[in-house]
């Protein structure tokens, strides 16, 4: 095995490694009790605001697919929209199995489908994740704002929240020295590359100028209006998706929407730390349930492993099987020499 499959190898199955650990964890933790709890919440959940909440998530994935066109625009770019779409959906299956790779693999698949080049679709990428990246600090901003006290003891609770599963400490371990050392030996490297191999920095210089060409296409959006419009539905559709399921049980159909926030945002910040939010999503999510029925249920945790799991479960199944479909139906027209991608030219009919 070679030494860059090797660490393909180590970045694809460590984060999957972690995401089934939290998985074991998360069920070996519950009392007896709990996970009656668990099992009956599942059992009795009312499915309907879950096939709500999927549908929305169908607008948000269509709505972002057509947002996506207007960053094209100002780069001389028109892709078709289910080219779009299904790019989108196969980013959003491969992120499931290596670790911030989704973004990439749009790019290659439109490239596979349109011929637009790699750097510029990853540069409105990226340029999409910037304000994708400003939507959510606004809405952390303002939860942490509106509910400061639960905010910090949510935090507080997970800080504490032992992951272990046992009363080991793990603060010896030099974790900062190592990624601070890391990071300078990478840099080392990539000064060697750019002195030395003059090929490798031709190549640099040109992805780079490509990337920013994508990236400040968003302040040359020919429809701007259309652009926020887009953005303002698909993070509505988010919100009420992520919302929806909390009334499928009766534990908390009452749920206060500071939590619904919180949890909305604990969610997210599991999907960062492994692909596709495996393992800590839920019990982020779950941790943040307990937090605000604990007081009415003793069991509580339980009833939020449920509903962290089947918030988790019914969104990664559905982009699972959306991914696949995509991933089959996406056309492969530039390696068979035929791409047709208009330039300077609106989309086509079959588009959105």
């Amino acid at each position: 095995m070679s030494k860059k499959s090797f660490l393909t190898l180590i970045k694809t199955v460590l984060p999957l490694c972690v995401g089934g650990y939290l998985i074991w964890h998360s069920f070996s933790n519950m009392s007896a009790q709990e996970e009656v709890q668990f099992y009956t919440a599942i059992r009795e959940a009312n499915y309907l605001w879950i096939i709500a909440s999927l549908l929305l998530s169908c607008v948000a994935f269509i709505s972002r697919a057509h947002r996506w066109k207007y960053a094209f625009e100002p780069l001389g770019y028109s892709p078709k929209f289910w080219h779009r779409y299904h790019a989108l959906m196969i980013g959003y299956l491969v992120n499931f199995t290596i670790p911030r790779a989704g973004e990439a693999s749009r790019a290659a698949m439109l490239y596979r489908s349109d011929e637009i080049p790699f750097s510029v679709s990853f540069g409105s990428i990226i340029a999409e994740r910037a304000v994708d990246f400003f939507i959510l600090l606004i809405l952390t901003s303002l939860t942490a704002y509106f509910g400061y006290h639960d905010f910090f003891e949510i935090m507080k609770q997970i800080q504490n929240y032992n992951f272990s599963g046992a009363n080991t400490a793990v603060g010896g371990f030099p974790w900062k020295i190592v990624v601070f050392s890391t990071i300078c030996v990478l840099c080392l490297v990539l000064i060697y590359f750019l002195i030395k191999k003059h090929t490798f920095r031709a190549k640099l210089i040109g992805f780079i100028k490509d990337v920013f060409a994508g990236l400040f296409s968003i302040f040359k959006l020919k429809q701007p209006i259309a652009y926020i419009a887009h953005t303002v539905l698909i993070w509505v559709c988010y919100l009420l998706m992520f919302a929806l399921p909390f009334f499928a049980l009766k534990q908390t159909d009452h749920f206060p929407l500071t939590g619904i926030f919180l949890g909305f945002i604990a969610s997210l910040i599991g999907v960062v730390l492994t692909p596709g939010g495996i393992g800590t999503s839920p019990v982020l999510v779950s941790l943040v349930v307990a937090f605000y029925i604990g007081d009415e249920y003793k069991d509580a945790l339980g009833i939020g492993n449920a509903l962290g799991w089947i918030l988790w479960l019914s969104q990664t199944l559905l982009m699972i099987i959306l991914g696949i479909i995509s991933f089959i139906l996406l056309p492969n027209n530039f390696k068979q020499g035929n791409v047709k991608t208009s330039i300077h030219t609106s989309e086509t009919s079959n588009d959105i």
